[in-house]
């Protein structure tokens, strides 16, 4: 928690970092992770606590981070809305999520499952990651890029142009 709340603090637009919604949104995570790792009756304490504020995290900001997703430190969120973490995922440590971003789960090949993103990445806005992929190091994940194979470390992934033309004809028939 420590590093996450260092991370905010470092990018945060003002003196009060402290209500950033994303960083609500990961203390809410690490309490729920925390909980899961309880003997039973610290959980029956901890439990009803998470449920309140992942509740309010998901109805106020739009951020469903599973608890039982594995994050490293140092997570940061810029802006909240939209960001959907599996259950199944795994992120590294000082990574940062951008508005309405999915890291999901999905069948490929045969196999199910969600990423394994690895640290220092920066996943842009709109951007999907889904399916039982790797995403190495130091990775930069572009504004609404789709990611569904694996990206090696250092890489940058962008969409391609948004638009292709694919006649210069037009699109009107020719009067015979």
């Amino acid at each position: 928690m420590k590093r996450d709340c260092e991370r905010a603090r470092q990018n945060a637009s003002g003196p009060a970092w402290w209500v950033e919604p994303g960083l609500q949104a990961v203390l809410a995570y690490r309490l729920g992770a925390w909980a899961l790792r309880q003997p039973m009756w610290m959980r029956i304490l901890a439990d009803p606590l998470y449920h309140v504020l992942n509740f309010l995290v998901k109805a106020l900001w739009g951020i469903e981070i599973s608890r039982r997703a594995r994050i490293g430190p140092g997570l940061y969120i810029s802006h909240f809305g939209g960001i959907t973490v599996s259950s199944l995922a795994v992120i590294g440590a000082n990574c940062a999520l951008a508005q309405q971003v999915t890291v999901g789960v999905a069948t490929a090949g045969g196999r199910f499952g969600a990423p394994v993103i690895g640290d220092d990445v920066y996943i842009a806005p709109g951007a999907r990651v889904f399916g039982p992929i790797r995403i190495g190091n130091n990775v930069k994940i572009g504004a609404n890029a789709v990611v569904h194979r694996d990206v090696p470390d250092d890489a940058v992934v962008a969409l391609d142009p948004g638009f292709k033309i694919l006649s210069y004809r037009g699109n009107r028939r020719r009067a015979a």
